[in-house]
């Protein structure tokens, strides 16, 4: 089958988004299928090589447009930006595609990757899937981003007449499949719930090593490693205030390894607050970024609790596969408190309980046997239910119903 992927993002980025997509491709690859991913070039802080409009890439054809980097950027530049690119997109599309293409699938944020997707199908006579990790406008209208009524009908508009033409939208938990029947009106049918999944041999296969906390000056600290997104959806200055509370009782170190609209905010928060137990890096690429989840001892998930949809923190998969107990500060919708739960992995609390995460971090810090038990528990629980394979089955069932469904077989 012949599959065209659209997503902001491919490697160099340690971005969930950016690996998600790319394991995705390599198993689909070994699978027999052929593959074109159209993305952005990376930006040049993070690119470790040159990287050409064309490219085969492991097999896969790769085609990368110039785009404004999405994480740095003001809002109404963002939001300019994110409506120029399905254009951006689909141009590049038909002008260096001339294969046939069964299905075309794009990867959400951003949502106006859907109208490129929804333009591409109807181009190549083609059926579509759109993956769905954030739900927007409405996580932008939940954090106060988005706040004027006119961009808000706007975007709902667009959203309603994307969900309306993709043939089969994707999510990545059960709360997200029951938000958007709830509140979008959708058809049970026409939404898959599909895990987010990770490739735990490549976790597990890293070393631990003592080279990033010589590199971060971390060497007898107790680190707690937040790798990611810097932006509003997080919520990180709840963290500013509980550095604050623990400085001088406590060990710990939290390390930022990451990028974003929030991330100068927060350097300049820590610095008035005289905190020396934070510190801010920029992203690394996804090899070292195995070798960093070796190295430290906790792994930060944080939302903030304005959030009002049941999103999962991407990076939460990768700290469970590299057997790292798991410190959260979510939502209360969120559905990652239900993993931690199931899994037994770590802790998780609402954004509003502080003292909540204060005690946690003190039992972290105390107990290395507990420790050891909850990463070990991560580890088992991501092989049982958030494998690659296992997720790249379902997608596989996926292009089966929506082609049966084009043939009118059902």
């Amino acid at each position: 089958m012949r599959l065209l992927i659209l997503t902001i993002a491919y490697p160099p980025e340690i971005r969930s988004v950016s690996h998600l997509m790319h394991e995705f491709v390599e198993e689909l690859k070994r699978r027999g299928h052929e593959i074109s991913v159209i993305t952005a070039f990376p930006p040049k802080n993070q690119a470790n090589k040159i990287y050409k409009v064309i490219s085969c890439e492991d097999g896969v054809d790769v085609i990368r447009v110039k785009t404004v980097f999405l994480t740095k950027i003001n809002y109404l530049v963002r939001g300019l930006s994110l409506l120029r690119l399905p254009f951006i997109f689909c141009h590049s599309a038909k002008k260096n595609i001339s294969k046939k293409i069964d299905i075309v699938i794009a990867y959400s944020p951003p949502l106006t990757l859907g109208l490129a997707c929804v333009w591409l199908q109807k181009h190549f006579s083609a059926k579509s899937i759109l993956n769905v990790q954030d739900i927007f406008p409405q996580n932008a209208i939940d954090l106060g981003i988005l706040n004027n009524s006119i961009m808000i009908r706007f975007f709902e508009r667009i959203e309603r007449w994307i969900y309306k033409k993709i043939d089969m939208i994707t999510v990545h938990s059960n709360g997200n499949k029951r938000f958007l029947i709830k509140n979008k009106q959708l058809l049970p049918e026409k939404i898959e719930v599909v895990h987010n999944w990770i490739d735990c041999d490549f976790f597990d296969k890293a070393a631990k090593s003592w080279e990033f906390r010589r590199k971060y000056n971390v060497d007898s600290r107790f680190v707690i490693l937040f790798a990611g997104i810097l932006g509003p959806a997080q919520g990180l200055d709840v963290i500013m205030d509980i550095a604050k509370k623990i400085e001088k009782r406590s060990m710990a170190h939290f390390l930022f390894v990451g990028d974003g609209t929030e991330k100068n905010k927060l350097m300049n928060r820590a610095k008035a607050l005289k905190l020396s137990n934070i510190s801010f890096y920029s992203f690394i690429n996804k090899k070292e970024y195995a070798l960093l989840l070796k190295s430290v001892d906790v792994g930060l998930v944080c939302l903030s609790g304005q959030n009002k949809t049941p999103v999962v923190p991407g990076k939460l998969m990768g700290y469970m596969a590299s057997k790292l107990p798991v410190l959260a500060v979510l939502n209360r919708e969120s559905d990652g408190h239900e993993i931690i739960k199931k899994a037994g992995c770590g802790f998780s609390f609402m954004a509003e309980d502080i003292e909540g995460v204060i005690n946690a971090i003190f039992i972290l810090e105390k107990e290395d046997i507990l420790r050891e038990e909850m990463g070990r528990k991560a580890a088992l629980f991501v092989k049982e239910n958030f494998s690659q394979k296992g997720a790249v089955d379902q997608y596989e069932e996926i292009f089966k119903t929506i082609n049966r469904r084009k043939n009118g077989t059902i």
